[in-house]
């Protein structure tokens, strides 16, 4: 008999085949369905008015084909909108800080661990009320693609854990395991499955030459 089969972690495929094969995800997330809010808003509408019209005169064709248009479009816009929101993932390891994003074109953006230099975390009104944030990253050098992350769950557990990180000192960096959600669950514990191979965080590099990828050494407290 085979032995049980090892489960993919929901994060997903897509998000990692960006990572290296001794990188598992410290953090791994989607961005709040709070960022939905507004396509919706919009969308939702233009449907109801495009199934409207359609209803309103079947036998005018012009009205039908003036409806279906207004119908096809809303649920294209929604569409997207609903894909890009599946498909960008919010990514930290021990070297690197990552955001997926794009269904046509996709695009990854990459920062160095080491290059963050301030880290802000903000919560609004209502990102307090539904449990979302925005972080803004600070690096050394040129701009980056990620100066600014919004909509991310949990946001107080993903800074204070993002902060042990790089600032401090780590007891949490187990890589997200095969039953770690992408909506932002912050329990990196296996649910249930005793079976399920544990994933282990990968050695720093022994190599003399420091990399801006390296992974960020753990420090141990004074005893």
């Amino acid at each position: 008999m085979s032995g049980p089969r090892e489960r993919r972690p929901r994060w997903g495929k897509d998000a990692e085949k960006y990572l290296l094969p001794d990188e598992p995800p410290v953090i791994a997330t989607r961005r709040h369905p709070a960022v939905l809010a507004r396509p919706l808003v919009r969308g939702l509408p233009a449907l109801a008015v495009g199934v409207w019209v359609l209803q309103l005169d079947p036998e005018n064709r012009f009205g039908a084909v003036l409806g279906l248009l207004i119908v096809v479009g809303a649920l294209v816009y929604l569409g997207l909108h609903v894909g890009e929101w599946w498909v960008r993932h919010f990514l930290i390891t021990r070297r690197r800080v990552l955001m997926t994003s794009g269904v046509i074109i996709r695009t990854v953006a990459v920062m160095p661990l080491r290059r963050i230099t301030d880290l802000t975390w903000k919560e609004t009104f209502w990102g307090q009320v539904l449990g979302y944030g925005t972080f803004r990253f600070e690096s050394a050098g040129q701009a980056q693609g990620l100066d600014e992350i919004t909509f991310l769950p949990h946001a107080k557990s993903l800074y204070k854990r993002l902060s042990e990180l790089m600032f401090g000192t780590d007891f949490s960096t187990n890589p997200v395991s095969s039953d770690e959600d992408a909506e932002g669950s912050m329990n990196a514990d296996d649910r249930g499955d005793g079976d399920a191979r544990e994933q282990h965080m990968p050695p720093p590099l022994t190599s003399g030459r420091r990399h801006d990828t390296a992974p960020i050494p753990r420090t141990r407290p004074p005893s």
